[in-house]
């Protein structure tokens, strides 16, 4: 659902981003922030990429707001339309995956946890720059993703996204650059004869 350009889930998980923002959440590296999950099979591995890929993107349309060039917001809400049923079979299977391994009681509980992890792990300040230009490139190349497919490409582009948070642009794309021309010393006027003039 949709709420004016942005959707529910996303005002639902400003409190996490924002909450997040301001927390040392890579105490350890960025890139190792979403651990592996242990025993998961290859469609568990799917579904973890695109659960991953999802909350990246979310948390960017939050948080890259202050370049509309990036057009995160529009971006997000287009691949929420196109993808959504692959995004909804992934919460199914990583809900399941979580209560297979913890159980019905414990399980949802997990997966909350997970979730509300896999957000913040997303959430930078320093790297705010390179995550916000990267996760606008794979957005827009998600866009031509067909539908059925975007697991594979989540496993694919999911290094490149976690690199991002290490700060590295690798481009000019996000940053303005200052030039300087050289001028020459300017005379006072006030100065010397012309002081006159001035009082």
């Amino acid at each position: 659902m949709m709420v004016g350009r942005v959707p529910i889930c996303l005002k639902a998980a400003a409190v996490l981003a924002a909450l997040s923002l301001g927390l040392a959440v890579h105490a350890q590296s960025p890139l190792s922030a979403a651990a592996v999950l242990p025993g998961m099979n290859m469609a568990e591995t799917r579904a973890d990429a695109v659960w991953q890929m999802r909350a990246g993107l979310n948390v960017a349309a939050l948080q890259c707001q202050f370049s509309p060039f990036l057009m995160t917001v529009p971006t997000y809400n287009a691949l929420l339309r196109q993808h959504s049923d692959e995004m909804g079979a992934a919460f199914k299977q990583m809900t399941s995956y979580f209560i297979k391994q913890k159980g019905p009681r414990v399980g949802q509980r997990a997966f909350d946890t997970y979730a509300t992890r896999t957000n913040q792990s997303w959430a930078t300040f320093d790297a705010q720059l390179s995550f916000c230009e990267a996760a606008a490139l794979v957005g827009r190349r998600a866009l031509a993703v067909p539908k059925g497919q975007f697991g594979a490409f989540a496993l694919a582009e999911m290094a490149g996204m976690r690199e991002s948070l290490l700060g590295h642009t690798r481009s000019p794309l996000m940053i303005p650059r200052y030039e300087y021309a050289a001028m020459h010393a300017l005379d006072d006027p006030c100065a010397g004869r012309s002081a006159r003039r001035c009082k």
